[in-house]
């Protein structure tokens, strides 16, 4: 007959023991949750990091106009190089006719033995007078024959010359590429981390740029009263001035105005408008003038900042004039907000 036992039932420690481990497997679960979702970078920390990829983007910016501005170039030379060489091939096609017809006209005027042709000649006046055109025609043959060899010379140097611009075109327009990918990218990801705020923080850092431009914009029409600055010089005056006609337009990557700039792009526009050709970019802007300390500005300068990567327009009482940089536009702003100045340059003194 089968015993009926009752079942035996759990001891306290085991119990302890269980509830414990599930406690812990509990709390482990939520610590490794709380991994993998991080916490949100804060307002502060994601206005620095976006500054960053602008600037960085900014200097790319200026890196792909230096390597448009000798996509130019190179462009135009390649194409007069060209001409030259159609022209050259034109020049020699006529001096290889030449020489066929001065071929022609001496077999025309007789190739025998001259003592046989004084024999046969019935006329010894036409035979002298024929001796004399043959050696005129081989004297005419022999520089025509140096003329071809010449302007083969030429044509083999231009036609190599024009190879390797080719080639340096082609390097420049991969470069190009390079640097055009690498600034929308960087611009790209600045994107991406203002869009980790909220509406409330992206409206807080649009609020805090405009109190920033409105404060500058006070500076520098204030310079005027302050009486211890020099007065700008006609370009430099010229210069910002139009530049000043300009407040609100946006930043564009390689724009040249006058609906929108990159930095060097505005002042490049502002002093074409007071007369003066600037070149293009910051890193060749800044040999366009004579460079100058921060203590010798005078408003119309140009000031240069982080690296050459940026150029404004001095405005007198710290601030300058400039597009500022991606998403932003044309306004004044201090330059206490700039970065590491690195000098001035003034244009025609």
């Amino acid at each position: 007959m089968a015993s009926h036992r009752r079942p035996k039932q759990p001891s306290r420690m085991r119990v302890t023991v269980l509830t414990a481990t599930a406690a812990a497997a509990v709390a482990l679960t939520a610590q490794t949750g709380a991994q993998a979702a991080p916490a949100k970078p804060k307002i502060d920390e994601v206005k620095s990091k976006v500054d960053k990829l602008h600037h960085e983007a900014e200097e790319a910016i200026e890196q792909y106009n230096q390597a448009e501005e000798r996509r130019g170039k190179l462009q135009e030379e390649v194409g007069n190089l060209q001409d030259k060489v159609a022209r050259g091939q034109q020049e020699l096609n006529t001096l290889r006719d030449q020489i066929g017809s001065v071929a022609s006209a001496q077999y025309r005027s007789g190739g025998i033995d001259p003592a046989l042709q004084l024999f046969l000649s019935a006329d010894p006046d036409t035979y002298l007078d024929k001796a004399s055109a043959i050696d005129q025609l081989s004297a005419q043959q022999a520089d025509v024959l140096t003329s071809i060899q010449s302007k083969q010379r030429s044509l083999a140097q231009q036609r190599a010359e024009a190879t390797t611009k080719l080639a340096d075109l082609e390097d420049v327009r991969k470069a190009l590429g390079a640097k055009k990918k690498s600034y929308q990218s960087k611009l790209a990801d600045a994107k991406k981390l203002l869009n980790t705020l909220t509406a409330a923080e992206r409206a807080k850092v649009e609020q805090e740029e405009r109190a920033k431009e409105q404060r500058a914009s006070r500076a520098a029409g204030e310079r005027i009263d302050l009486g211890n600055e020099a007065a700008a010089s006609g370009f430099g005056a010229a210069a910002l001035s139009a530049a000043a006609t300009r407040i609100g337009m946006p930043y564009d990557p390689g724009a040249e105005g006058p609906g929108s700039f990159d930095c060097s792009g505005l002042t490049q526009w502002a002093y074409g408008k007071a007369g003066v050709d600037l070149t293009r970019t910051t890193y060749t802007q800044q040999n366009d003038g004579v460079k100058i300390g921060r203590s010798q500005l005078r408003p119309g300068d140009l000031v240069f900042f982080n690296g050459l990567s940026h150029v404004g327009l001095y405005a007198g009482n710290n601030t300058i004039l400039h597009a500022p940089k991606p998403g932003a536009y044309v306004r004044y702003e201090s330059m206490n907000y700039m970065g590491t100045f690195q000098f001035g340059v003034r244009i025609g003194g």
